[in-house]
């Protein structure tokens, strides 16, 4: 079977980032893997990662091994200076689940949009009064170097087509 829509992909990745600077790309560097005891798994179409990425993989099959370069405009794209925002501090009390080393400079907030979804703010400075929070993707403005094989293709399930994600009992 092929990677196709109605499909659900497990795949083993490394990826590694690099950003081109002043015409110098960056060696690329690691930051996630996903192997065989952590695959990454997803409903072809719904992997919440940039469409090119799903693209590259489209018509692979099991066990085929990939290796491939997302650039930033097919990535992230670059920092969006409208993602940085000024917050006061007291919206981060021990009473709303945040401790005082969470907003230290270069840590991640866990936070939730008005609608209810898990979103994440990089904090870039904590000016006392308030936080300088990026909320733009940590991803934004490098490469993505994807190297990796698909370790599990299958007919995605009605129930997970309809819900657009993987049943839990699916799951590895």
């Amino acid at each position: 079977m092929e990677i196709k829509a109605g499909t659900v992909v497990g795949l083993t990745y490394e990826l590694k980032i690099s950003k081109e600077a002043n015409e110098i790309e960056s060696a690329p560097f690691s930051v996630e893997v996903r192997d065989e005891e952590d695959p990454f798994q997803f409903l072809f179409g719904q992997s919440g990662l940039p469409e090119k990425f799903e693209e590259l993989l489209e018509g692979k099959k099991l066990k085929e091994e990939f290796s491939f370069t997302l650039t930033t405009a097919e990535a992230y794209g670059e920092a969006d200076e409208e993602l940085l925002v000024t917050m006061p501090v007291e919206q981060f009390s021990k009473e709303r689940g945040f401790s005082p080393s969470m907003l230290e400079e270069g840590n991640f907030l866990p936070l939730v949009d008005e609608n209810g979804y898990p979103m994440q703010a990089k904090v870039l400075k904590n000016m006392g009064e308030e936080l300088l929070l990026d909320f733009n993707h940590p991803l934004v403005g490098f490469d993505l170097h994807f190297e990796g094989k698909i370790i599990e293709v299958r007919k995605a399930t009605k129930k997970e087509i309809e819900q657009g994600h993987l049943e839990e009992e699916n799951r590895n």
